[in-house]
């Protein structure tokens, strides 16, 4: 497989979709740091009914740079919901997706799309887990919770994956296509991963960094979200795929 060193190696191909809800402090930078990568050909923002500024922020960025393309929704729906919105719109051959905060380095970008580019994979989850790069030290419990519902969500998807709940998943746009996105919040993450197992597609992990934040820098996802997981994990391992 090609070892690609930078971004600067790899040709644009790649649709970013962003969900965004309240992240008037850190949207501007997230974004000028996407659109900065090469590989990035379009970054779909989809502004989940901000209240604090963000929509403004957005709107003179979208402004500034063809390849940003916002779409708004009236009311607050969840990321499942955002992102719904941004794969109805995106058209790169690969699509990735971005938070809005900092805690995910798009300057990696290279990383993950190497075994597609590769023909290697046509999906690749980005782990945090795998010890390579700068891992910021937060809560113990979150990490342990992330690890069980992992473990839970290979046991019925006879994966082996190290972090389902990555941020960073990447799909050839054709697999996105096959797949109908039911979930409003974070039980997005537990339902495309079982979704993408039962299509039977080639899933590779890579290592990634993680600059996570604390509930007071702006961290959204909560027990209830985890109580949620729990629950998509279970449903969407015995539903026929939509």
């Amino acid at each position: 497989m090609r070892e690609f060193k930078s971004n600067d190696d790899v040709a644009p191909c790649l649709g970013v979709v962003m969900p965004v809800y309240n992240e008037q402090a850190t949207v501007a930078e997230v974004i000028r740091t996407v659109l900065a990568q090469r590989p990035v050909q379009e970054l779909v923002v989809v502004n989940d009914a901000s209240t604090d500024g963000t929509r403004e922020v957005l709107e003179g960025l979208a402004a500034a740079d063809a390849r940003l393309r916002l779409f708004h929704h009236a009311v607050n729906q969840g990321k499942g919901a955002a992102l719904r919105t941004g794969f109805a719109h995106v058209t790169a051959p690969i699509v990735i997706i971005q938070d809005a905060d900092l805690e995910y380095d798009p300057a990696e970008y290279h990383h993950l799309l190497a075994p597609i580019l590769a023909d290697k994979a046509d999906v690749v989850f980005g782990s945090r887990f795998q010890g390579a790069g700068a891992h910021r030290v937060l809560y113990f419990w979150h990490a342990v919770a992330n690890k069980c519902l992992t473990l839970l969500s290979n046991m019925t998807t006879n994966l082996n994956l190290t972090d389902m709940e990555t941020c960073y998943k990447v799909f050839r746009r054709e697999v996105l296509a096959r797949i109908a996105v039911e979930e409003n919040r974070f039980g997005f993450e537990p339902e495309i991963t079982a979704k993408v197992a039962r299509l039977g597609v080639r899933i590779y992990e890579v290592p990634i960094s993680y600059y996570g934040r604390t509930y007071a820098e702006g961290k959204k996802i909560g027990w209830k979200d985890a109580v949620r997981a729990v629950w998509c994990i279970l449903k969407y391992s015995l539903k026929p795929l939509a």
